[in-house]
């Protein structure tokens, strides 16, 4: 699974200009599940979202993670980051799962992080969205795991 992972101070989603989703302190998650994309690797990345440490300490230092500072998740489906751009300037998307298993994945990904008991929002699998992001810091963090 492709995750890329921005530190905010506050985001919220709109589907069709209403609001869907909101957090204030946390983690807004983009992910695209790949082939070869199982349960198991949910599991593992929901217990890297939860577990990361990128938030300050109190000397400054990168060393509590979103639990450790009571924060939340905004989990977004973005196929995009599978984007190949090796030949040509058109993106091709052949790199992300199939809809259907991609979006079975990707339930499965937001109710792994709700039973965290980590406030989870998320927008709509598969609409357009237009997202607000404070990013804080900026820190962003990109993850491969399989």
């Amino acid at each position: 699974m492709l995750v890329v992972i921005q530190r905010v101070t506050s985001s919220y989603v709109k589907v069709e200009k209403s609001i869907i989703g909101s957090i204030d302190k946390g983690l807004v998650c983009f992910v695209c599940a790949v082939p070869n994309d199982t349960l198991k690797t949910i599991e593992k990345v929901a217990d890297k979202i939860s577990k990361l440490r990128i938030f300050n300490d109190a000397n400054g230092k990168m060393n509590k993670s979103v639990i450790d500072v009571g924060g939340s998740v905004l989990i977004i489906s973005q196929f995009t980051l599978a984007a190949n751009t090796e030949r040509g300037n058109r993106p091709d998307f052949r790199g992300a799962m199939q809809q259907k298993e991609a979006k079975f994945l990707f339930e499965y990904l937001v109710k792994t992080m709700k039973d965290t008991k980590i406030k989870t929002e998320t927008g709509v699998f598969g609409a357009d969205m237009e997202l607000m992001i404070c990013n804080d810091g900026p820190v962003t963090i990109s993850l491969n795991i399989e």
